[in-house]
């Protein structure tokens, strides 16, 4: 016999530890924050040896994407995302880390049917909504700026 809702809400509750809260609140914050301190210095570094501003925009992200791809392929970024929960799903290190962690996972399957298609399976629906979403707002700001004046 199946428990009902509440029988299972009540079992849930009993088996699942208490969550220190604070101290989740904290570790994310701080963590977060670290992460874009991380970024701003290397805005700062990048800017200082004489990129221009356009570079410095590109070179910062695709940094930080490559720390969090490298962190995450040695299995340091689990560690770290484990203790600091979402203060590392600061966007662009989420993202890296989302794109990265199935090719540790599905690497026993084999280069092209574990990592080829195991590799976006969880930032293929990100990528693909994404550029669906900018497409059709940039057919309204068309539109709005165009075709309505």
């Amino acid at each position: 016999m199946l428990p009902s809702n509440k029988e299972y809400a009540e079992m849930v509750k009993k088996q699942s530890p208490p969550s220190p809260k604070i101290k989740d609140f904290l570790w994310a914050f701080f963590v977060g924050g670290f992460i874009c301190v991380i970024g701003q210095l290397l805005f700062d570094c990048y800017a200082y040896i004489g990129l221009n501003e356009k570079a410095v925009k590109m070179a910062v992200p695709v940094t930080l994407i490559f720390i969090a791809a490298l962190l995450t392929g040695v299995g340091i970024f689990d560690k770290i995302a484990k203790r600091a929960g979402a203060g590392t799903l600061v966007p662009i290190t989420g993202f890296a880390n989302a794109v990265v962690s199935p090719e540790r996972e599905f690497k026993h399957e084999g280069q092209i049917l574990g990592v080829g298609a195991k590799m976006f399976s969880i930032a293929g629906p990100v990528i693909l909504y994404g550029t669906f979403a900018s497409v059709i707002y940039g057919i309204i700001y068309y539109v709005i700026t165009v075709c309505l004046k």
